[in-house]
């Protein structure tokens, strides 16, 4: 059973996990003259090294199964790797704004596939909720222009998106958020490196001092803290709660933008931006209409019980 206290304390995570993943934005843009898959490569070994220093410093690497390497490698594949990919390629037959906003329904996918596969109908307010998250994000990207290839593109980002919450569940729920942070990416580093080599001329440039510092933050912050704090909240309050979260990716960058000056704060932005949050709001409610709490399918992370 977890405590309200240690349910509030993974939300809060959470939202921090992926208020770091928005507000990166112009971090990211420090690296637009680097190989995007070598750059990828790095950022998630760095992450990776950080983590499995951490589980090593904490007693010891979780074993993995068969089913949670493949769930893994799905999770790597789709919701790292391939999310990003989509996303870059995306933006070059669509508008940025129009492939955030359908990124932004990611959160009605989890909350609509994860209890259909458990074999319960879908909570009314986590479904009420991620439509509003969508909405949300739909004002404030703004939409904008778009062909078929980059439809296409952007609906394999949003699948990407809802995969790393979704292959991430039952891993999560056996060896723990750290470790399935850990091991996805060095899945990730691996795979992307791999790609890189067989799409690049020059994979491998000496980065710049500023781009390594975009790397190093990447890596430790985006990547290790963020992924370690936000399947914590998967772990502890289950994943549609967290998926809900999402939209606070697109408001944390709005919220950077505005305050380094690349955008003003329009009316009609913050009307996203509050409607996104109502949609965060609404989906951590266990029911409608009703006093009572409903059963939380999510577990507390585990302790690892086998030491490799």
């Amino acid at each position: 059973m977890t405590t309200s206290k240690s349910t509030g304390l993974a939300l809060a995570g959470g939202m921090a996990a992926l208020c770091l993943v928005g507000g990166a934005v112009p971090v990211n843009g420090l690296l637009g003259a680097y190989p995007v898959l070598s750059a990828q490569a790095i950022r998630y070994a760095i992450g990776a090294l950080a983590l499995l220093g951490w589980l090593l410093w904490r007693g010891g690497l979780p074993r993995v199964t068969g089913r949670d390497v493949l769930a893994l490698v799905a999770l790597a594949v789709t919701g790292m790797v391939g999310f990003n990919v989509a996303i870059i390629e995306g933006q070059r037959y669509a508008e940025p704004g129009f492939v955030a906003a359908i990124i932004g329904g990611s959160p009605l996918v989890i909350a609509l596939v994860v209890p259909l596969a458990l074999g319960r109908r879908p909570r009314l307010t986590a479904v009420l909720g991620a439509g509003l998250v969508f909405a949300g994000v739909l004002v404030i990207s703004g939409g904008g222009r778009w062909s078929l290839p980059g439809l296409g593109l952007a609906l394999l980002a949003m699948l990407g998106e809802a995969g790393f919450t979704l292959f991430a569940v039952g891993v999560v729920r056996r060896i723990g958020g750290i470790a399935t942070s850990a091991y996805a990416c060095v899945i990730a580093a691996v795979g992307s490196a791999l790609l890189s080599m067989l799409v690049s001329d020059n994979p491998w440039p000496a980065p710049t001092a500023v781009e390594w510092t975009a790397l190093v933050v990447l890596g430790l912050l985006v990547t290790a803290v963020a992924f370690g704090l936000y399947y914590r909240c998967v772990s502890v309050v289950g994943p549609e709660r967290s998926g809900v979260l999402a939209g606070l990716i697109p408001v944390s960058g709005l919220v950077v933008s505005v305050l380094l000056g690349a955008q003003p704060l329009t009316l009609t932005s913050a009307a996203g931006a509050l409607t996104v949050a109502a949609g965060c709001a609404l989906g951590q409610r266990a029911q409608l209409f009703s006093g009572r709490r409903a059963p939380s399918s999510a577990r507390p992370e585990p302790r690892p019980a086998v030491r490799a």
